[in-house]
């Protein structure tokens, strides 16, 4: 195959390229600020925000798996992308998008320690063990997403090699291939089903014992501790998986439809601007660190 092409939206472009070009810098910049002060406030160097770093990381480059072309593209007359470049951006995105539940999933049972076993929390959550998880998410995943981009763009393709979305998405894809595709639809239901439902579940039994650890905590002050350092993750989590249940568990009709498309690529940009924006503003430690190391910048000069 040549050139994909991607379908364009004459009429939506003008509104799009601001939008998704101030979302991204957003993205960008809040993203690499809690990198930046993760690494350089020593009173960071824990588990948490070890994470919570490695999850900045994974939602630049997730964006960034996307975003840039998409804006040449809305700015272009000529909406293509070649065969090599549609699997590259596929695996990428699957990978981060990938990682970035099993990275939740990691997080909510950082946190189940830190309140269930706070005494044991670190022994239990060792720098080790952080970078075995972390790493094991990236790598298990990257492989995951090159063998389902590999088996996809092995299908027959027929007709028009039109992507009618934004980006080289796999479910848009795999609507232009044509024959017998029971294996590979299995295939990526099971990976499908490892990688949301299984670290869902998982999230959701760490939030429960989590819960009745609380509520056995006398105090008042004890309570509002304890929600305050799991609030944050909370609210990631329900945004991020709540998006990518309705985009993937609604009946999808064999039409494209431009608000599902539209939806599908401001749920990918939002979801990691808001990211940043909710750990620093919900946690005091973050913006204590980011004064310090603003404070230190400013004094250098």
């Amino acid at each position: 195959m040549g050139e994909w092409g991607e379908n364009g939206y004459p009429f939506l472009e003008h509104l799009l390229f601001p939008l998704c070009s101030a979302t991204y810098l957003v993205t960008l910049l809040g993203n690499t600020g809690i990198v930046a002060v993760s690494v350089q406030d020593i009173h960071l160097h824990t588990p948490m925000y070890f994470f919570l770093g490695n999850l900045s990381t994974l939602d630049i480059c997730y964006t960034s798996t996307f975003v840039p072309l998409m804006l040449i593209h809305l700015l272009s007359s000529e909406k293509t992308i070649s065969f090599t470049g549609c699997a590259i951006q596929m695996c990428l995105s699957l990978s981060t998008g990938s990682t970035e539940c099993l990275l939740l999933a990691i997080m909510a049972y950082d946190r189940y320690l830190a309140i269930c076993q706070p005494l044991r929390y670190h022994m239990l959550m060792s720098h080790r063990l952080c970078v075995l998880l972390a790493g094991a998410a990236w790598v298990f995943c990257l492989l995951k997403s090159l063998t389902e981009t590999v088996i996809v763009m092995r299908l027959p393709f027929c007709g028009h090699h039109v992507v009618s979305h934004f980006t080289c998405e796999i479910l848009a894809v795999l609507k232009l291939a044509c024959g017998n595709m029971s294996v590979s639809e299995d295939f990526l239901l099971v990976g499908s089903i490892l990688l949301l439902p299984v670290p869902l579940a998982f999230i959701c039994l760490s939030y429960l014992l989590i819960l009745a650890t609380i509520l056995r905590v006398p105090s008042a002050a004890g309570h509002r501790k304890a929600f305050s350092t799991c609030s944050a993750h909370l609210a990631v989590v329900l945004l991020f998986c709540g998006t990518i249940i309705f985009m993937y568990v609604k009946p999808k009709s064999k039409e494209a439809h431009i608000s599902d498309e539209v939806f599908t690529v401001l749920y990918a940009m939002v979801t990691p601007m808001l990211n940043p924006i909710i750990y620093s503003l919900r946690n005091k430690e973050v913006k204590e660190a980011a004064r310090k190391v603003w404070g230190r910048r400013r004094d250098s000069r």
